[in-house]
């Protein structure tokens, strides 16, 4: 197994803290089938891929993939970057990533930074060649409200604020119906988002509805596929959470 970034510097009480979802995103990303599809798809390709991680929280998915680069994608030729609606979360971010980095001397790629976004929109249509996304996927009733006076660009010396600190971890869970108001923004824009060779991992439990979300992406065109990739095993029958990779097959 590969080293899990050190994230001890995090946050937790305003940054969603990793758990077995994200656990989950990294083992699918370093299985063996994975790295097949990353090596086929990227190894040898020009220009160097482009993953982007939509909610970063802690960092440690798109730091493992940035420390892990030549084992996951055969080549240290990768650029990753990191979008979070948190400011704190792309703080914590970009020092999960330097730790990993100097760990990992020899294997990672290009680090492009984190930034403040929704999902993906600091991205320019048609960029991302691997998205991932560890959404928030649990159904409540109402999506989270946003604190007045919060602020645009909290400064991490700020005195901690309850409601405040208290919005942005729902952010990080609050799915609202279905727990896909969320996810169903983002799997809308993949066909604009994602470059023609790009393919997005998300991850999915079972209120989400997966199959149904398999289908979706499926009725985009003849050429895109669905297909579930991780899973955290079973529950009553159904899987509990599951990893789906979303791509255009260009041999169709």
């Amino acid at each position: 197994m590969l080293p899990t970034p050190d994230t001890s510097h995090v946050p937790y009480e305003r940054v969603y803290e990793p758990s077995e979802d994200s656990f989950l995103l990294l083992d699918t990303l370093s299985s063996e089938p994975e790295r097949r599809f990353l090596h086929r798809e990227f190894a040898r390709a020009a220009p160097p891929p482009l993953v982007v991680e939509v909610g970063t929280g802690s960092g440690v998915v798109v730091a493992f993939v940035h420390a892990h680069a030549r084992t996951i994608f055969g080549t240290r030729r990768v650029l990753a970057a990191g979008v979070d609606v948190n400011a704190h979360a792309c703080r914590a971010t970009a020092g999960t990533v330097a730790k990993a980095q100097a760990h990992h001397g020899q294997t990672h790629g290009v680090f492009l930074g984190s930034c403040v976004g929704d999902l993906a929109a600091p991205w320019r249509d048609g960029s991302i060649d691997v998205l991932v996304f560890n959404p928030p996927y649990v159904p409540t009733p109402d999506m989270p409200s946003r604190p007045e006076g919060f602020p645009d660009d909290p400064s991490p010396t700020q005195k901690p604020s309850f409601d405040d600190d208290s919005y942005l971890l729902a952010l990080s869970y609050a799915g609202g119906m279905d727990g896909m108001e969320t996810t169903d923004r983002l799997i809308g824009s993949l066909p604009q988002i994602l470059s023609p060779r790009g393919c997005a991992y998300i991850l999915l439990c079972a209120q989400n509805k997966p199959e149904d979300v398999k289908r979706r992406v499926r009725g985009f065109g003849p050429q895109w596929r669905a297909l579930t990739v991780g899973s955290s095993g079973k529950t009553a029958g159904w899987e509990k959470l599951q990893v789906v990779r979303m791509w255009r097959d260009a041999v169709s």
